[in-house]
């Protein structure tokens, strides 16, 4: 298996930063291979890249006699993913338009490795129409780009620009390195967070939710080649990058929302804590302490139980958060709303489920497969869940087939 990563590092002020993603990088346990721009060159010497990685960096010119006259061929053979951090404008847009003047941009074009991009420039050249142009016919031809981030720039301007941190860069490298494109243009749908409903203009009542495991379902989905949309209620933690996020507050926006997007979906992932019940008649001013309040609760619509009677192929995967019998609330929970996989996890526990990083679930698909997984990092639960998903699908597609 390759086990180099090309590092391309061009002429912005973030350069510096890529010292420490390369060291990171190496962490992981890879090779890394740095190639530089001329412009880079202003910003960081290709010795302190060669005292980190132990490599010759590849630098703009032509080789020199003795060296490889065609590096960028024999690195695009030895290379497993080309990581462009920082990415400039002007690589952008060369990449995009087949331009190959340098070491990188000849590269990237004779290379069929995963390409990961982290755009830095300006606020403003940032939003250029042409620039965002070049990003969009980057991604479609799979090159995945992360951020940039929003903060305070450089030159003093704020808005997005900012490099990626440095360990968001190197999560997507090794997320990158591990991803398969299994779920390549299916179109899938992913809940998350907590709806809450209005008691008065202030107050409400909810689900706990932090959001962490349903963003990080779509976040796999998308690193799989999924076209994903994220219908969204409160989160702790912000979506993810280039995901498409529909906003929602109460249960019935949630509701309306995953029925409107149903219909051009392969699957549905409902990980969102969706409230059970709504205040019957809430105030729309702010009710004033004055001893007691009795309010009446009334059912909410069950979004599950109403796509699952829709379903014309689709998948639709549920989840339950139980604190008693997890496993048999979660089955009869998976035959009533005849879902095609549940999974379960007990929220009883304080070292794992709401706000953790942590989750530990139990699948149960309808056809009665069930599966403990011990306490994991939900980035790696994510995958466990695609990986049935995925499953499921395809054995659809089977029968439909047969």
């Amino acid at each position: 298996m390759k086990n180099k990563i090309v590092l391309g590092v061009t002429g912005g002020i973030a350069a510096y930063k890529a010292a420490d993603i390369a060291r990171r990088v190496m962490e992981l346990g890879f090779a890394v291979q740095v190639v530089m721009t001329k412009n880079a060159e202003a910003f960081i010497t290709p010795l302190t890249f060669e005292a980190l990685t132990g490599n010759k960096v590849l630098r703009a010119g032509l080789p020199t006699p003795g060296e490889d006259s065609m590096p960028h061929i024999t690195l695009q053979r030895e290379a497993r993913l080309v990581l462009v951090a920082p990415a400039t404008a002007n690589i952008i847009g060369k990449f995009a338009h087949g331009i190959a003047d340098d070491s990188l941009s000849t590269l990237l074009l004779a290379s069929d490795a995963q390409v990961v991009m982290a755009p830095a420039m300006n606020t403003k050249m940032y939003e250029n129409e042409a620039v965002q142009k070049n990003i969009a016919t980057l991604k479609e031809r799979g090159v995945i780009m992360i951020g940039p981030a929003i903060g305070t720039l450089a030159c003093g301007d704020e808005g997005a620009g900012k490099l990626s941190p440095v360990e968001d860069i190197v999560t997507a490298v090794e997320s990158a390195l591990k991803v398969k494109r299994d779920f390549a243009n299916l179109n899938v749908i992913v809940t998350a967070g907590g709806t809450r409903e209005p008691l008065d203009a202030v107050r409400f009542i909810g689900n706990s939710s932090s959001g962490k495991m349903g963003f990080a379902i779509a976040t796999a989905l998308k690193m799989r080649g999924a076209n994903v949309t994220i219908i969204s209620g409160a989160t702790e933690v912000e979506p993810p990058d280039d995901i498409k996020v529909v906003n929602v507050k109460t249960a019935e926006e949630m509701r309306q929302a995953t029925l409107s997007h149903f219909d051009n979906a392969d699957i549905l992932i409902m990980s969102a804590a969706v409230s059970d019940y709504r205040m019957m008649g809430a105030e729309n001013r702010k009710v004033k302490k004055n001893g007691q309040w009795d309010i009446t609760l009334v059912e909410n619509p069950d979004i599950l139980m109403e796509v699952s009677k829709r379903k014309r192929g689709q998948i639709v995967i549920g989840f339950a958060a139980e604190t008693e019998n997890p496993v048999e609330n979660g089955k009869k929970k998976l035959l009533k709303k005849n879902m095609d996989m549940i999974v379960i996890n007990d929220v009883s526990r304080k070292d794992i489920g709401f706000a953790s990083d942590y989750n530990e679930i139990t699948t149960i698909r309808r056809t009665g497969e069930l599966t403990q997984h011990g306490k994991a990092l939900k980035s790696e639960l994510a995958e466990i869940i695609l990986d049935n998903a995925i499953k499921l699908f395809q054995n659809g597609k089977d029968k439909k087939r047969a």
